[in-house]
């Protein structure tokens, strides 16, 4: 199993004049450490206008520092919107960070969250599928072809050659973000690796496992002519502390991602510049359900984590990306809680990948046959990014439970 970091760069309210510049600065500094500590991947995210849970408008520009600061690490789009940005603009940045970077870019792509980022753009989000599917169809072969031109519903453009062209051949790897925990098996199905939140159970990682590479195998829709990407990659908190007791106690950060997450997607922006939604985290913070995101995390002792990163590694999850920039967790926190992860956690996996490289390659060449599992039990939260908190197994008992009485 690999991992990677994840960044979103929060920054909630109250903010001073060298707010912003501190976050950047401090993030830099971390995923300096994590290439040093031999972490697989970093993650920056692309969002517009989602003042205090994303800063991250501009993941290129952040990535392209990174990528100055570090000689090993993997830097991955996770994602560039392709419905708020000009596909020539997609390849041309992308080419250039794989150049600089000396091939270590990673394309995820995906389709923008709602109003408060699409609507500005003249973007509706009832055509945001569409447009992301058109999107890669457009970009792809600019990564190759001295010679493209295309001609679309919401994309036209004459022959021109989009220079310049990526270090690695035929391009990055690709990536899709799946907020919708469906869109797991149409990435499959699109040949794409798997940008994911993490699943309510090990049952469930199996299942979606399972589908991931069926559908991959036997319904491939690919949306035109790439290198595929077998992978599924899962974001989960993260804190590692000595003891349980402190990784909870430092890990409040990830209960504000998900508060701020679901304020977003419930309310949108109402109010420019004047709301402040580290003031109103304040009363859900205590809540269960705060309290139950924090038991679904990786957060813990490195015993703790490690015995619950075995489950995903049983599942063959290929990499879990960890988020632990968020909310108010601190710089040193942060820090140390890679160090600590890298020297008592990740050996053990790092020492696993070969045989699970090896067991992938089974399964691509068809030797050994996944079993199709009913992913319907794991698939009552329909879109991720409304409620990222998982249900337990016996929430989700219940539930299942309601809705056979429901259509009995």
């Amino acid at each position: 199993m690999k991992f990677g970091v994840f960044y979103e760069h929060q920054l909630p309210r109250p903010w001073t004049p060298n707010s912003e510049y501190e976050l950047f600065q401090n993030s830099l500094a971390q995923v300096e450490l994590a290439d040093r500590l031999g972490y697989d991947y970093i993650w920056e995210v692309e969002h517009h206008f989602l003042e205090e849970y994303s800063h991250s408008a501009s993941p290129e520009v952040f990535l392209a520092a990174a990528s100055q600061r570090t000689k090993n690490i993997r830097l991955g789009h996770g994602i560039i919107q392709l419905t708020t940005n000009q596909p020539h603009r997609v390849a041309e940045r992308v080419a250039t960070l794989d150049l600089i970077s000396g091939g270590r870019v990673e394309l995820g792509m995906g389709e923008g969250a709602g109003p408060a980022e699409l609507h500005p753009f003249n973007v509706r989000v009832r055509d945001k599928r569409d447009r992301w599917e058109e999107a890669v169809q457009a970009i792809i072969p600019m990564f190759t072809r001295d010679s493209w031109e295309f001609h679309g519903k919401y994309h036209d453009f004459p022959a021109r050659n989009v220079v310049p062209k990526p270090y690695q051949k035929p391009h990055p790897p690709l990536w899709v973000a799946c907020s919708n925990i469906r869109t797991i098996a149409e990435a499959g199905q699109w040949g794409m690796g798997a940008l994911g939140f993490s699943f309510v159970s090990p049952d469930a990682a199996k299942a979606w496992v399972h589908r991931y590479y069926n559908t991959y195998l036997h319904h491939p829709r690919r949306l035109t002519d790439y290198a595929t990407n077998p992978n599924i990659a899962i974001v989960n908190g993260f804190m590692c502390a000595p003891t349980d007791e402190e990784a909870l106690e430092k890990a409040a950060g990830w209960t504000f991602f998900i508060f701020a997450l679901g304020y977003y997607g419930r309310k949108g922006v109402d109010a420019p510049g004047q709301g402040n939604l580290w003031e109103e985290y304040q009363a859900w913070r205590g809540t269960e359900k705060a309290q139950q995101a924090l038991r679904n995390g990786l957060i813990g002792s490195p015993d703790t984590i490690r015995k619950r990163l075995r489950q995903f590694a049983d599942a063959h999850v290929d990499q879990v990306i960890l988020l632990n920039q968020a909310g108010k967790t601190t710089h040193q926190d942060i820090c140390e809680s890679l160090e600590l992860f890298a020297k008592e956690v990740m050996p053990e996996f790092h020492d696993g990948e070969a045989a699970h490289q090896a067991w992938k390659q089974e399964v691509l060449n068809q030797r050994i046959v996944l079993e199709e599992l009913d992913t319907e039990p794991y698939d009552l939260y329909a879109h991720q990014n409304e409620d990222i908190v998982r249900l337990t197994p016996e929430q989700l008992k219940q539930r299942m439970a309601e809705k056979e009485r429901a259509t009995a």
